[in-house]
């Protein structure tokens, strides 16, 4: 069967894409169609995880299911685009040891055991590039400097250190893009996105996506830099958005938000090993301005799913605000490396750590963004 039948025998789905498949012919197809990817490489999801927990979807709303359509188009179409070899590489085994092959280190600073998965994308085709663009722009936010922009800056500014000389194994040809488990209307896969300082991993459940997380944004320089025709600094507004929560506290709540040891970045740390009790000030105790800034802060991190899920994880993360933490440690004003702040909660974990200056003479954010649910679709093998 040709890339393009199979594409179509995907899409001859109706646009309730949650409801299980009853039909014992499409069934049959669908199976038989599993059974053809795995010739062409694309590999079905690992037998083990048949068996696993996973969350339930972040939304069931028909954007959630139009948006989830929008992001299978999206797929298929970029596989359409690619040779046999190429989309060996991209579509892989979902299980949970590939689902945590993400760094904030470039790839080919990681050695083989570490290294990403999937397809490199140095010498994709312009047409190949607008195909990865678009699967970005529907998968991810639309917003202005979030999601699927804020990806395209940090491609950019990653570039523009390749460019100046300053590092040979940036870029976004260093990138990689991983499909792990085949796309399609039912089942389970994970559309895995990343490179140096970025990591994207959302996972999908029978048409509905169960986790956005982890989500790790990185950038340096923090402040704007001319390059690809416009001013762009990627990060900036998540900096700026954590500076403006912690400048708004009294000396008193700074005293109690101020964590009793060096905050460090949980990048390291791919399972749920969580702090078994939060610590810092309780956001129940802000006033209504302090807690309009602290979700403006989770905005910017969690605006970078797509546009019907964002909303979903905002609001959950709102009516948890009882039993929500704000704590930091170093300078509030977050400009020293090791400055330190972090947001944490029944279930949305948001940490921003700055980091050492290393390719420039600034110290520059590490940025993760986790769900203690949600994380790796709930998947915790």
């Amino acid at each position: 069967m040709s890339n393009r039948a199979q594409r179509e025998t995907l899409r001859a789905r109706p646009s309730g894409l949650a409801e299980k498949i009853s039909d014992r012919p499409l069934q049959s197809a669908l199976v038989a169609l599993v059974g053809g990817l795995v010739t062409l490489g694309c590999a079905p999801v690992d037998a083990q995880q048949e068996s696993a927990t996973f969350a339930e979807p972040i939304s069931t709303a028909d954007a959630a299911q139009a948006s989830y359509q929008r992001i299978l188009d999206a797929a298929l179409n970029l596989m359409d685009t690619l040779s046999p070899a190429q989309r060996e590489a991209l579509v892989l085994d979902y299980n949970f040891a590939n689902a945590t092959r993400w760094h904030t280190y470039p790839d080919a600073t990681l050695g083989r055991r570490r290294n990403r998965l999937g397809l490199q994308l140095d010498g994709l085709s312009e047409e190949q590039w607008n195909a990865v663009y678009a699967l970005l722009d529907a998968a991810l936010g639309s917003a202005p400097n979030e999601g699927a922009d804020e990806v395209r800056q940090h491609l950019s500014v990653d570039d523009y250190l390749r460019r100046g000389g300053t590092r040979r194994d940036y870029g976004r040809g260093e990138f990689k893009l991983a499909f792990l488990g085949m796309p399609s209307p039912t089942g389970l896969w994970e559309l895995q996105f990343g490179g140096h300082h970025l990591a994207v991993a959302n996972t999908y459940r029978d048409g509905l996506l169960i986790g956005a997380t982890p989500s790790f944004r990185g950038m340096e320089p923090l402040t704007p830099i001319d390059h690809d025709g416009r001013s762009i600094a990627p990060q900036l507004q998540e900096h700026e958005a954590f500076v403006a929560v912690l400048a708004s506290l009294t000396d008193d709540q700074l005293r109690r938000a101020r964590l009793p040891r060096r905050g460090t970045l949980m990048m390291a740390r791919r399972n749920w090993d969580f702090p078994e009790r939060p610590q810092g000030l309780p956001v129940a105790e802000l006033n209504q301005e302090q807690r309009a800034l602290v979700v403006a802060a989770m905005a910017t991190f969690v605006g970078d799913a797509d546009d019907v899920t964002a909303a979903a994880f905002m609001d959950k993360y709102r009516n948890e605000f009882d039993q929500t933490y704000l704590g930091f440690s170093g300078s509030p004003a977050l400009s020293n490396t090791g400055d330190y702040v972090r947001i944490d909660g029944p279930s949305v974990w948001i940490e921003l750590d700055m980091d050492p200056p290393f390719s420039t003479h600034q110290p520059h954010p590490h940025a993760l963004w986790r769900d203690k649910q949600a994380d790796y679709g709930g998947n915790r093998r």
